[in-house]
């Protein structure tokens, strides 16, 4: 999208001609902001939102154990490997139509979703909700991008952004938890029916087209990266099932990794590749793309073990459970508005992200310490320390991806901060449930004698759940020795403003 200043004359007065559009953008802008967040945040709560309904859908629609987990795994499979698809389809189709197109698939599926009679189903609704997020999602932050040039006004849309995008995990456990047991699960997917349908009436009027790329389809480069994608997701969704020694899992991350080697030798020679290589050129760009990853991944292993801790030792109910993760949500969205609103520009992003994922790792290794005598209280202060930390962290994290990327790149550059989410959470998850069952397993084999069998097996999961959050303690710090050395300091440019009056009202 072109931002024009509006022309002044010689006496400095602005031209009515050229200050009427300007003047609807900024009517616009707010709104437009709007239905941004509102997409991310249905995009990344229905990620987590069926996790709480998992054993109300596994009685009603009879599904087995296995079967169970790719209640979720469908969504993660397609939506994860779809995304850097998705991002191309937005720079070369126009991000608005992709962006509609996206949000109108993701509604029918969840519609059909909330019908469904059988497993079979229920899994291709949420496998087609993946392909609808990866559509919507990476044109969401793209458009966001271009609605918000000036650097103050970006960089507190990101604060925004990033909110929702962490803190739509933690939500999605208490939205799942309200409508689990006041109503139905079924109404965790009917739920983003009115939401998608105010989103698509309103967005067919506000928001703004981008200007379409000349060019085509990188047919080779969509392949290879889709299946790719999606081998890694379901390598690392399967080791956590059937663990990293299984034949499975070993094959789907040799054929994940032979497709990228292949996309990445494609995108080298391609006219028009769907991932422009120069994207990586900058050292600090890259470096971020690899902290979000790590980053993510230590936080979706936080989410699933308390989740369990909750449900399984303090016995929980689904309400309850959601309830429990509010004080982590309330601080990364006050966290992420300082960070937006101040921080960055009185301390810099560079410091703001290794004060900021140092806090989460103190969040994270306070965790460790969770003993079997442990109530909620013990989990306020860890929970509260972990989201000023993420709170902190992602706005300068989500900044550094997106900082200098050309417009007709910012689709690109905008599907890779997502996928870089979405391989984090499956890593994390894969690795630290192996850690768990491993750590059960030796716990089992020396619980003490004399204990009962509820008291045995609260004393197997806290120690397994310790040994899991140690291993994502190490996550966090990879993330703070990456961030501290590999991404380097700039010089602050003179911030110029596009205009006086801001985008969108504080």
């Amino acid at each position: 999208m072109t931002v024009s200043t509006p022309q002044r004359s010689q006496t400095g007065r602005v031209s009515r001609r050229t200050a009427a559009p300007r003047a609807r953008r900024q009517n616009h802008a707010g709104l437009v902001l709007t239905l941004i967040l509102t997409c991310q945040l249905m995009v990344v709560l229905d990620a987590t939102i069926v996790n709480i309904a998992l054993q109300d859908i596994k009685t009603a629609l009879h599904f087995s154990p296995a079967g169970l987990s790719w209640v979720v795994n469908a969504y993660t499979l397609t939506f994860g490997g779809l995304l850097l698809l998705g991002a191309r389809a937005g720079d070369l189709l126009g991000r608005r139509q992709v962006f509609l197109a996206g949000i109108a698939l993701f509604t029918v599926a969840s519609f059909a979703g909330g019908f469904a009679q059988n497993p079979g189903e229920l899994l291709a609704a949420r496998a087609v909700q993946g392909i609808g997020g990866a559509l919507a999602s990476p044109s969401a932050l793209a458009l966001l991008m271009t609605m918000f040039p000036s650097p103050r006004e970006r960089t507190r849309a990101i604060g925004l952004y990033t909110a929702v995008s962490i803190g739509g995990s933690a939500l999605g456990l208490i939205a799942g938890g309200m409508l689990s047991e006041w109503a139905s699960w079924r109404w965790v997917l009917f739920v983003n029916v009115p939401i998608g349908a105010v989103l698509l009436l309103l967005a067919r009027r506000v928001l703004p087209e981008t200007e379409r790329q000349h060019g085509h389809f990188d047919i080779a480069g969509a392949i290879t990266s889709t299946l790719g994608m999606t081998a890694l997701v379901y390598g690392f969704v399967h080791a956590a099932t059937s663990g990293w020694s299984d034949a499975e899992t070993i094959g789907s991350f040799a054929v994940g990794l032979v497709l990228l080697a292949a996309f990445v030798r494609t995108e080298l020679h391609a006219e028009a590749p769907i991932t422009p290589l120069r994207l990586f050129a900058d050292r600090n760009r890259s470096s971020s793309y690899v902290a979000r990853l790590l980053l993510v991944a230590g936080m979706m292993g936080m989410f699933f073990f308390l989740t369990q801790f909750l449900r399984g030792v303090l016995g929980y109910s689904d309400l309850k459970t959601g309830f429990a993760f509010v004080p982590l949500t309330m601080m990364v969205f006050t966290a992420s508005q300082l960070s937006a609103r101040y921080l960055v520009e009185l301390v810099g992003a560079h410091r703001l992200m290794i004060i900021g994922i140092s806090f989460s790792t103190l969040g994270m290794l306070w965790l460790t310490q969770l003993a079997e005598g442990s109530g909620y209280l013990s989990l306020v202060g860890p929970l509260l320390v972990f989201g000023l930390g993420n709170g902190l962290a992602f706005v300068p994290l989500t900044t550094a991806a997106l900082d200098g990327v050309e417009p007709r790149d910012a689709g690109a550059a905008s599907g890779l901060v997502n996928v870089m989410q979405q391989l984090g959470g499956s890593l994390g998850l894969a690795v630290l449930v192996t850690v768990f069952g491993t750590a059960s397993k030796s716990a089992a084999a020396h619980t003490p004698v004399g204990l009962s069998p509820a008291e045995a097996a609260r004393h197997v999961y806290v120690v397994a759940a310790d040994r899991s959050f140690w291993a994502a303690t190490i996550f966090l710090a990879g993330t703070l020795l990456l961030v501290s050395f590999a991404i380097r300091t700039r010089p602050r440019p003179p911030v110029v403003e596009v205009a006086p009056e801001p985008a969108f009202a504080e």
